[in-house]
């Protein structure tokens, strides 16, 4: 408690400092055999951000077997400021250790899904509610946002039937280098994603100088089409004006 307590009150600071609204985020969410709880975290999107977004991007990522990258990690406009590496570095997730001594969720489990994206589950994904959710889990240190949904659902469940002191403290030893990868892979996602959009500017400029240059040539060359035309319909009229060389 006193490690992250100091810690926790700057960061409730600085998103009332940064965007009007409360410092915590509360959303239900399924834990340990289906039951429902309020999760706890540090606000890091604007209020009353559109949640239909990450509904159609989870409902993709469930059914395309596509790595589960985030949406932030290219940009996200309900992002408040900061609010990409609060989420980047887990810090957002702070909070949940209230969770943790109320008995909802445990240091070291599965994510805790939401209800919308447990009413999409097949029974077999239902199975990693075996256990009680937690802060970090046998999924995050190995891959993350670079596996597939399908491959997050085989590492809960493993973890649910494999689970043991010995494996929690080497998945908690495990955390803080599998957080410096995410931030990693943010990093670069947002480097790749700004010189994309650079490139994409620069090609945009390029076309409209040299359509602006083209433009005059494009002009003169209409015109002597336009006057070549003009000049073979006057010739074919005056072929046809003219006496032919034999009377019939």
């Amino acid at each position: 408690m006193p490690l992250w307590l100091p810690l926790g009150i700057l960061i409730a600071a600085w998103v009332k400092l940064v965007s009007p609204g409360p410092a915590l985020f509360r959303q239900e969410r399924i834990g340990h055999m289906g039951a429902r709880f309020l999760c706890l975290k540090f606000r890091t999107m604007k209020v009353n951000a559109d949640t239909t977004v990450h509904r159609e991007h989870l409902n993709h990522l469930m059914t395309s077997n596509r790595p589960m990258k985030k949406l932030d990690s290219t940009g996200d406009s309900r992002l408040i400021p900061g609010g990409l590496w609060l989420r980047s570095l887990g810090i957002d997730e702070l909070p949940q250790i209230i969770n943790v001594l109320r008995g909802d969720m445990s240091l070291v489990g599965p994510r805790p899904s939401t209800a919308y994206e447990y009413e999409l589950f097949q029974p077999r994904h239902r199975r990693r509610c075996e256990t009680l959710p937690g802060l970090t889990g046998l999924w995050q240190v190995n891959g993350k946002n670079r596996t597939t949904f399908e491959k997050m659902m085989e590492l809960d469940v493993t973890y649910c039937e494999t689970k043991s002191l010995f494996l929690d403290l080497k998945i908690l030893i495990s955390t803080p280098f599998a957080i410096l990868r995410q931030v990693w892979d943010v990093r670069a996602s947002r480097k790749a994603a700004s010189q994309i959009s650079s490139e994409n500017t620069g090609l945009i400029t390029r076309l409209n100088h040299g359509g602006v240059q083209r433009a005059p040539v494009l002009a003169e060359t209409g015109h002597e089409i336009a006057r070549g035309a003009v000049l073979t319909s006057a010739h074919r009229t005056s072929l046809r004006a003219a006496p032919g060389t034999t009377d019939i």
